[in-house]
């Protein structure tokens, strides 16, 4: 039997017009806020290109927003003027995971959902957290450096203390190092994010009895400020420098040969599916349970490892050619 056009036409005029009546799954006015420290790093512009272009692909908005300084203080004042605000959800890099416990609950008591990126809150009850695994990270910075140093000599570690990404990324060298006895840890900076700072207190090093054998760098700006105090004075790569993430400034000193190798996390992978598992919370798509709010687990994996990737001179143009181009400034 034949089925011609103009009969079938009434039935898709009527689906059409049922279709066009449905509720949209996004609202026009559907935001979502990602709360960080420091934005003026680079680390935060490609997060910010993995925030945006998961917000274009969902039909939703979404900003970053927080001091672009190192300041536990006022990244809690920007977390709390984001709940203040209502937002869809809220991810948040915790500076201080203490300083954010409460005030991630009271959003989570609210209807807020709450994800953790980049830096968490365990204690909380924040939903998941996605990120780097920062043991195994400080492990792959751990080893590299023993097999740099035979096996034998005295490093320096540059880190903030106090921020829990950071303190597992230090108890995963110290584990790692577990099988080079012979390397020391021998002192501890806190650069406080700023490598200026770094700068400032490994010169003095370079100068004296206590000069290091190799410096590890756990966070962005730690690698930078040891390899220009080592440039300064003619030792580029007489010091081995093991750094971690991927500003242009620590790919470039690998170029010049002051820093060694330097792990590389994915900020913008970080932001990208963090957003969508912050919709799917938001319109409860994840049916596991009625509702997110009140499910006795949570309704999405509890930890999501981002991963991580080891750069050095050996795969560094072939990293740089892979990368995507993120050209807005930080935030």
């Amino acid at each position: 039997m034949k089925i011609r056009f103009r009969e079938m036409l009434p039935a898709i005029l009527v689906t059409g017009l049922l279709v066009s009546c449905a509720p949209a799954y996004h609202q026009p006015d559907e935001r979502y806020v990602f709360v960080a420290f420091n934005t003026s790093l680079p680390y935060w512009q490609e997060a910010a290109a993995g925030l945006e272009d998961s917000a274009k692909q969902l039909g939703v908005k979404a900003e970053i927003t927080g001091p672009g300084n190192f300041s536990t203080n006022e990244e809690v004042t920007a977390f709390q003027q984001a709940v203040g605000q209502k937002p869809a959800g809220i991810l948040l890099s915790a500076s201080n995971p203490e300083a954010f416990r409460e005030g991630i609950n009271s959003a989570i008591q609210q209807g807020i959902p709450v994800i953790c990126v980049d830096a968490d809150s365990p204690e909380s009850k924040r939903i998941t957290f996605v990120g780097t695994d920062n043991f195994r990270a400080g492990q792959e910075s751990g080893k590299r450096m023993g097999e740099l140093l035979k096996g034998k000599g005295n490093v320096v570690i540059i880190t903030i203390p106090g921020q829990y990404n950071l303190g597992e990324r230090v108890r995963g060298v110290e584990d790692a190092l577990k099988k080079y006895p012979g390397v020391k840890i021998t002192k501890t900076i806190d650069d406080k994010g700023d490598s200026r700072i770094a700068y400032d207190a490994i010169s003095p090093l370079l100068q004296g009895k206590d000069k290091p054998d190799g410096i590890i760098g756990l966070e962005a700006s730690g690698g930078e400020g040891a390899a220009d105090a080592l440039h300064r004075v003619d030792l580029d790569g007489k010091i081995p420098i093991v750094a971690f993430d991927k500003d242009p400034e620590t790919l470039d000193w690998i170029q010049r040969g002051a820093i060694t190798a330097t792990v590389v996390q994915k900020p913008y992978v970080m932001a990208y599916y963090g957003l969508k598992f912050l919709d799917d919370l938001h319109h409860n798509a994840v049916h596991d349970f009625k509702d997110w709010r009140t499910a006795p687990a949570s309704p999405m994996p509890a930890w999501v490892d981002t991963g991580t990737a080891l750069v050095d001179k050996n795969n560094l143009a072939a990293f740089r050619d892979a990368m995507a181009s993120h050209s807005k400034p930080p935030i």
